[in-house]
């Protein structure tokens, strides 16, 4: 058996990093004047900073004196924000930057030089620069995609089933009857000649499931590791008949016994692999959300749901781990009064906010009354973040196209793991 090493992720930084990544899919520029640079780690700055200089000067070329005045200023900015590091980050820097209104749709001259500045989430080997009418974003979206695929299959003399993990999902990708006679022979064939076909018929069997095996697991989906289950000897069999191609052999991590084959067997190996794949997210994510079901229908206190009463529970230091789906979708607008300082606050949908704001700044401050309201929004996780950060919890993003996703959304997409039951004196 082998042991299988996943890098564990921070949620938040994945969720942050696949927002702004939506985000900047759907800049575009006036023209070819939006910068995109990838370092990859171990390169020097340097050498970036000098070729980025050089750029400069040959943006002095562009006849369109906007276009050209953008791109200078552009690449201007990227330069500074890297003289602002010491050195290459570990797994290399990504940097965006463009003249881009600063409200959607905005007239001509109303652009504002604005950058991002991406850490990747995983080792970036390539450099890149462009210089274009939009972001090069497809490398960093890749790097995103999770490329730690466990296969699954579930077989005994009957039938067998091939699953795959990957990233927020347990899928059945398909099964198949043996085709194998039972054990009781039929009635007029000696016991030895009946036992032989039988052999023939299961060796058969393996054959077909280990070149399926192999086309599923090496061909289209090269797996991390391979999980095998089942009920009874059968999978024992299979294995040590060495019927698996070497490279999926060698890469086996378990065997689990399991009352079912097939495609039912996939979702049963899966439940019963939590301790084998304890590194591995969905796992991860899963034990989480069964953790905080738990809490609730024990009726321990320990459980939370809904957002106004968690975002109370952070606050006061009570929780321990918060949890939300990736797609919660709102954001938190705040106006605050330039004269005298007094804050609203609302929690709307994303789609709202514009109508929210523009809402904010064209009434008076209930307090003083004055027409001088300060206006900003941000992502609710981003909010969260920065309670979960004054109180030490913690806070995991929770994918919410996956099963256990689909449980968070029936408590509003907002739960929380408390450090003790708040009805209850400490």
């Amino acid at each position: 058996m082998v042991k299988i090493n996943i890098e564990k992720q921070d949620s938040v930084k994945l969720y942050k990093i696949r927002k702004t990544l939506e985000e900047l899919s759907k800049k575009a520029g006036r023209g070819t004047e939006l910068i995109t640079v990838y370092i990859p780690k171990g390169k020097q700055l340097h050498e970036i900073i000098g070729s980025l200089q050089q750029e400069q000067g040959t943006a002095d070329n562009i006849k369109s004196d906007l276009t050209r005045s953008h791109v200078v200023d552009s690449l201007g900015k990227v330069v500074s924000k890297l003289k602002m590091y010491k050195k290459t980050p570990e797994k290399g820097l990504v940097v965006f930057c463009g003249a881009l209104p600063q409200e959607e749709g905005g007239p001509l001259g109303s652009e504002v030089v604005t950058a991002w500045e991406i850490e990747p989430p995983k080792d970036l080997n390539q450099y890149l620069y462009r210089c274009d009418d939009h972001f090069h974003v497809d490398i960093l979206k890749d790097m995103l995609k999770d490329d730690n695929l466990i296969g699954f299959l579930a077989i005994d003399a009957k039938d067998a089933g091939w699953g795959l993990l990957h990233g927020d999902k347990i899928e059945v990708l398909s099964q198949t009857g043996s085709g194998v006679a039972g054990k009781h022979r039929q009635g007029g064939q000696s016991a030895k000649r009946f036992q032989k076909l039988r052999e023939m018929e299961l060796s058969y069997f393996y054959n077909r499931v280990a070149q399926t095996t192999r086309e599923y697991f090496i061909d289209i989906y090269p797996v991390k590791g391979l999980i095998i289950s089942g009920p009874g000897p059968t999978k024992e069999d299979f294995i040590n008949g060495n019927y698996l191609e070497y490279r999926l052999q060698n890469n086996i991590i378990n065997t689990i016994d399991a009352s079912y084959s097939g495609a039912e067997g996939i979702r049963e190996a899966f439940a019963k692999s939590g301790d084998i794949l304890g590194n591995f997210r969905l796992v991860e994510e899963k034990k989480m959300i069964e953790d905080l079901f738990r809490e609730i229908n024990t009726n321990t206190g320990k459980g939370s749901y809904g957002l106004q009463e968690v975002i109370e529970f952070l606050k006061n230091n009570v929780v321990q781990t918060l949890l939300i789906t990736d797609n919660t979708n709102l954001h938190r607008v705040e106006a605050k009064c330039k004269r005298c300082n007094h804050i609203q606050e609302e929690i709307v949908e994303r789609q709202l906010v514009i109508p929210k704001k523009t809402e904010y700044k064209n009434n008076p401050c209930p307090e003083c009354k004055a027409m001088d309201m300060e206006v900003n929004e941000q992502d609710i996780i981003d909010y969260l973040q920065i309670l979960a950060a004054k109180t030490g919890s913690q806070l995991e993003v929770i994918s919410g196209s996956a099963e256990h996703g689909n449980m968070l959304a029936s408590l509003g997409k907002v739960g929380a793991i408390l450090r003790y039951n708040p009805g209850h004196t400490k």
